[in-house]
């Protein structure tokens, strides 16, 4: 079930964080109390695959209670054709689980994930970046979650 907010978003239990790309969607969980984050590896996206399928069978066996993706939008807010399809994406992995899923602005996570990583060259950072994108995706929403309480 897509929600447009996180009013209602479970309050305890793993969740987990995804950074879709075209390529690539980077993944990240949550531990049960929600103090600590880790990486998974990125979902490479291959001829036929679904990632929205994988995402959401990735999500049963984790044992989440909902899921955070982030919204890629424009500096002054505004939608893209790339945020057109995330949320097509996000579609997608409702058809295939009733977990709730929430969107979360996304602007600047790949360059705090860089900085944080120490991601310095462009070949390692397209090989690690988009799970730690992912990661701070989801520590983000960890952090507008814990004030609504």
């Amino acid at each position: 079930m897509i929600m447009s907010d996180f009013k209602d978003f479970p309050r305890t239990g793993r969740i987990m964080g995804v950074d879709w790309g075209a390529r690539r969607t980077g993944v990240a969980m949550s531990d049960e109390t929600r103090e600590f984050t880790f990486v998974r590896p990125p979902i490479v996206a291959g001829r036929g695959d679904d990632i929205a399928k994988k995402i959401a069978d990735m999500a049963v066996a984790e044992r989440v209670v909902g899921i955070v993706v982030g919204l890629p939008l424009r500096t002054d807010g505004t939608e893209s054709d790339t945020t057109k399809m995330v949320r097509d994406f996000v579609v997608r992995v409702a058809e295939y689980t009733n977990l709730p899923i929430c969107f979360i602005d996304e602007s600047l996570t790949s360059s705090t994930a860089a900085e944080l990583v120490g991601l310095h060259n462009q070949k390692e950072a397209k090989e690690k970046l988009d799970s730690q994108s992912a990661r701070v995706i989801l520590e983000n929403a960890i952090a507008v979650i814990n004030r609504l309480h």
